[in-house]
């Protein structure tokens, strides 16, 4: 159980009988009322969003959750397919809209972690963690012009999944960077 004032941003909880997320939250003290936590919940089952406000006397539950290695394997109109590395006959399906911005960095055949629901005997798998720092193929790089790193800055470049990003000068068609999946930046080159 969560007391009103420990509902942070980052915590995972139970609202509306389904884990959510919470995404941020603002304890307000009025001077003649008690204070309230005001916070934005994300749905991990279905994605929407909701806005909460606990007063002192209320708490909340959070959800059984268990992590597991799961392993991507493909991607297709939106629906995004993984599956057990130990057995790959037990594959499920993940809505985009559950995954998020993640989904700009996963490569077929990665290991990720799933997070599952135990929903009363029920196991439902309800999102996706990548690993900080992924490794990419630079598929597609502007050229470098002699005299162009005078003021810093960098270029965009496009990777082997077709996601685009900032990286320095010196990066070129070919190479392998590495990407910080938090932040959506570029960490090295590998």
């Amino acid at each position: 159980m969560l007391e009103y004032n420990e509902i942070k941003g980052g915590k995972i909880i139970i609202y509306n009988d389904e884990p959510c997320v919470v995404l941020e939250n603002h304890v307000a003290r009025t001077q003649q009322r008690k204070p309230q936590n005001q916070v934005k919940l994300k749905s991990l089952v279905s994605g929407r969003t909701y806005n909460e406000t606990f007063r002192t006397t209320d708490s909340a539950d959070e959800p059984d959750l268990e992590k597991r290695e799961t392993k991507f394997l493909y991607a297709n109109k939106g629906e995004y397919w993984f599956c057990d590395p130990k057995d790959p006959a037990k594959r499920f399906m993940l809505d985009e809209k559950l995954i998020g911005d993640a989904v700009k960095f996963l490569k077929p055949n990665e290991i990720v972690t799933a997070l599952v629901w135990d929903n009363d005997g029920e196991e439902i798998t309800i999102n996706v963690k990548l690993p900080i720092k992924v490794a990419f193929t630079v598929k597609d790089a502007p050229p470098s012009i002699k005299g162009n790193t005078a003021n810093g800055g960098g270029k965009i470049v496009t990777l082997e999944n077709g996601t685009t990003i900032s990286t320095p000068f010196f990066v070129e068609t070919g190479d392998k960077v590495i990407v910080n999946t938090e932040t959506g930046e570029y960490a090295e080159r590998a």
